[in-house]
């Protein structure tokens, strides 16, 4: 197998916080050192390189100019030759992150810089078929798609708050970043040069790779950032031809509106039994929209004496 990071040109890399501290009694200042050292080297080597240590940035990716102001910052940063590196107190950190979830920000940081592939560092070796504390017999992971379901189930379900390891959180990081088209490596940060042996191809911990279609950036900011400010329910034959055909959302299909919200926010969309087909940017406001569902698109301008757009919601603003 050999490893994804040797053909990434730009590569996140989160490292935990076992790798940095003396057993969580202080900075360990050698293991600094040998971080800033294997950073250097792949920056010698003209990869451009993100740093995650941890951080509570979330609040600001789920709102869509903060979060184009996020990637433009980071992304000049790079070009000027910068390792950025994402770090904050923890406890600013909104509900929108808890415990783990460093990975996911490192998650969220690859898919707003479209980097190429993610690696998350920790005490661990990689991802086993079970926890090989208790079954000697497990079978280590070298490379899977992200987003196999019996991943979460190897590192403990999608249920469990630790997991096999922590690594729960690392795979659920991989099926995040794998949106973006990224690639993410889960390696145990101990190993000797860990990053400079990546870098050189040589397959060390478990690979993850992404599907070979990429979300549109729009509609990976929406899937993955966006606050929902109501909901609105749909007959099963909108729900069906959203969810199976990916068509827009008219008033006609709709039954109900939960919520107030603005034009332009999101959104979910629910089918008659409450689970969720799709989500996205609503062309009308709440109150506009209780007054024209179960409308046809020719009944929209009667009823409001205007008519912004035939949709309630265009399918390019949405996902499923």
């Amino acid at each position: 197998m050999r490893s994804v990071i040797h053909a990434a040109s730009r590569i996140v890399v989160k490292v935990g916080s076992s790798l940095v501290t003396n057993d969580g009694k202080g900075l360990d200042l050698s293991a600094l050192a040998r971080w800033a050292a294997e950073i250097a080297e792949l920056k010698r080597r003209g990869k451009q390189v993100v740093l995650v240590s941890s951080g509570a940035i979330a609040e600001d990716l789920a709102d869509r100019t903060r979060y184009l102001n996020a990637r433009s910052t980071l992304t000049t940063l790079l070009n000027l030759n910068v390792v950025p590196i994402i770090n904050e107190n923890d406890t600013v950190v909104t509900d929108e992150i808890r415990f783990g979830d460093n990975d996911t920000l490192g998650a969220l940081v690859t898919n707003l810089i479209e980097a190429d592939a993610l690696i998350i560092l920790t005490d661990q070796q990689g991802l086993y078929s079970a926890d090989p504390r208790k079954h000697p017999d497990a079978i280590f992971v070298h490379e899977a798609e992200a987003g196999d379901p019996k991943l979460e189930d190897m590192a403990g379900g999608a249920g469990s708050s630790v997991g096999t390891g922590g690594m729960i959180t690392k795979i659920l990081a991989a099926k995040r970043s794998a949106r973006s088209g990224a690639a993410t490596v889960i390696a145990c940060g101990r190993e000797h040069d860990v990053l400079s042996r990546l870098a050189d191809g040589e397959g060390i911990g478990t690979q993850l790779l992404a599907p070979t279609n990429r979300m549109a950036a729009r509609k990976q900011w929406l899937a993955d950032h966006l606050k929902l400010t109501g909901r609105i329910v749909l007959d099963n034959g909108a729900a069906l031809a959203v969810r199976e055909r990916g068509t827009s959302l008219l008033p006609v299909g709709v039954t109900a509106i939960e919520g107030d919200f603005l034009r332009g926010e999101a959104v979910a969309c629910v089918d008659p039994q409450g689970l969720e087909v799709a989500r996205g940017l609503v062309n009308y406001s709440s109150d506009e929209a209780r007054l024209i569902m179960k409308k046809t698109t020719r009944e929209i301008e009667a009823t409001l004496g205007y008519m912004v757009e035939p949709e309630l919601i265009h399918r390019d603003n949405m996902v499923t």
